[in-house]
């Protein structure tokens, strides 16, 4: 096992170059130039934005720029924000407990409501309980989470005045984007355990359980779901992942801070050492993740 970890580990190094690399590249080639906006903001002039150019080493050919990020990387040193002047590390530790706290809850409901309906589903297959589940797991899947987000708001927030519409600080502000962003990834998780349980219970293990007398409950529970949950496990590690990365809709919906909010205002204002900084840390969360549930196959199927 510990050489499987270290192999995975190595393994990862090249993805994250890659991730790294694309990332320089692209930022770049895109059109504009960020020391431009700097100066303008300011009111300076065509002298002043040269000025920054060079001030932020952007003078400098492609090449040696990426190499200088290599090494700072390598350091730990993700830069400099071009337009907060903070330290990139600092921005994302500020940002990224609202994020992850957002994707930890969602994920919380994905997992509560996805499997117990997928089960449901599966247990009644071919009764109106698995037409039901169904159709709410395709709903969840099929509606954009900007409009069951509006909607959440104008019932929740609005008419009911339930839960607070925006703004975050409090377990109260985390039920409405939580809620909207895990029923989006229930749906999927749903429609998958029961495909995968029906199989199961489909295969001569159950039935040979079932002839030995065994409860149905124990059948269910300890023969055929554990073994449906292996592909379910990736997928929920998957939306894990897709849930950081993907939050940007869901903080902007709801008006709350974290790094989807943060990387897009990043993009915008071609702020490269940030944009750079939270994509480098969502691949790693992204690798990270798929080497647990990796693990995790050894637990449920041995």
């Amino acid at each position: 096992m510990r050489q499987y970890i270290v192999q995975r580990l190595l393994s990862t190094i090249p993805v994250m170059w890659g991730v790294v690399t694309l990332c320089f590249i692209i930022l770049r080639v895109l059109p504009g130039d960020p020391t431009a906006v700097l100066a303008a903001q300011a009111g300076g002039t065509g002298e002043d934005a040269a000025r920054l150019r060079v001030e932020y080493g952007l003078d400098r050919p492609l090449w040696v720029q990426y190499l200088d990020f290599l090494w700072n990387l390598v350091r730990g040193d993700l830069g400099r924000s071009l337009y907060a002047g903070q330290r990139v590390s600092q921005i994302i530790a500020q940002q990224a407990s609202a994020t992850i706290a957002l994707a930890c809850a969602a994920l919380g409901v994905a997992v509560v409501v996805g499997i117990p309906l997928g089960v449901a589903a599966a247990v009644r297959q071919g009764t109106w309980v698995d037409a039901l589940g169904m159709a709410l797991a395709s709903a969840g899947v099929s509606v954009p989470i900007t409009l069951s987000g509006l909607a959440a708001v104008l019932l929740f927030a609005l008419a009911l005045r339930w839960l607070p519409a925006t703004g975050q600080g409090s377990l109260r502000h985390l039920v409405l984007p939580a809620s909207v962003m895990g029923l989006a990834s229930a749906g999927s998780i749903a429609r998958l355990v029961r495909t995968e349980l029906v199989d199961a219970l489909g295969r001569e293990y159950v039935t040979v359980a079932r002839a030995k007398g065994i409860l149905e409950s124990a059948v269910l529970i300890r023969h055929a779901l554990r073994n449906a949950l292996i592909p379910v496990v990736t997928v929920i590690g998957l939306q894990f992942g897709f849930m950081l990365g993907g939050a940007v809709a869901t903080e902007s919906v709801f008006a709350r801070q974290g790094l989807g909010r943060t990387l897009v205002d990043a993009i915008l204002y071609q702020d490269y050492p940030v944009v750079q900084g939270i994509v480098i840390l969502i691949a790693g969360l992204y690798t990270t993740i798929n080497l647990v549930v990796d693990l995790l196959y050894g637990f449920l199927d041995p």
